[in-house]
């Protein structure tokens, strides 16, 4: 992927905090290919505090990604403001620990951070997109329709006519 815009050259700068900005668009969303977030703008700004031993990121994401309605199919504009951190450890080998705490090479010279960026946002979208005029409706799809079980066995049938014995025996291979 060509993310080079997200990148922070590590190396030259010194111990303390550093602040960047990003902006990006639609074509920052087609360079990952996914149905998830196809259309948005977005504004990232990233403190980055550079220690002797790590660094903390701490990204403030803000914008509006374009969505689909997943009822209507409508498109509509579903606002993001979320805040994220993630430290970067210095270690032997580039790997993953937790969400949050990531280890990197001593000698690591840029943080691709693009990656990260996409990821937080794709984690702001709800799982059920709904169209802003369906989220007030009373018949909501999670109160409907509940369905009763009945474990009762009764020897009528519903119009209140003794069942003939004999369909007994097939109750009992329940």
């Amino acid at each position: 992927m060509a993310l080079g815009l997200y990148s922070i050259n590590i190396i030259g700068l010194s111990n303390k905090k550093h602040h960047f900005h990003f902006e990006f668009g639609n074509a920052f969303f087609r360079e990952f290919g996914t149905d998830l977030v196809a259309e948005g703008a977005f504004g990232v700004d990233l403190s980055l505090d550079k220690r002797e031993t790590f660094l903390e990121a701490e990204f403030r994401i803000k914008g509006t990604a374009r969505l689909i309605c997943d009822r209507s199919l409508e498109p509509f504009e579903y606002p993001i403001e979320r805040t994220n951190k993630i430290v970067f450890k210095y270690g032997e080998k580039d790997e993953e620990i937790t969400d949050e705490i990531m280890i990197i090479q001593r000698d690591t010279a840029t943080l691709e951070l693009g990656q990260y960026m996409y990821e937080f946002i794709a984690l702001a979208i709800p799982l059920k997109k709904l169209h802003p005029k369906f989220r007030d409706e009373v018949n909501d799809d999670d109160s409907a329709g509940k369905i009763v079980y009945s474990s009762e066995d009764s020897t009528e049938n519903k119009n209140g006519e003794e069942i003939d014995p004999r369909w007994n025996i097939l109750r009992k291979l329940k």
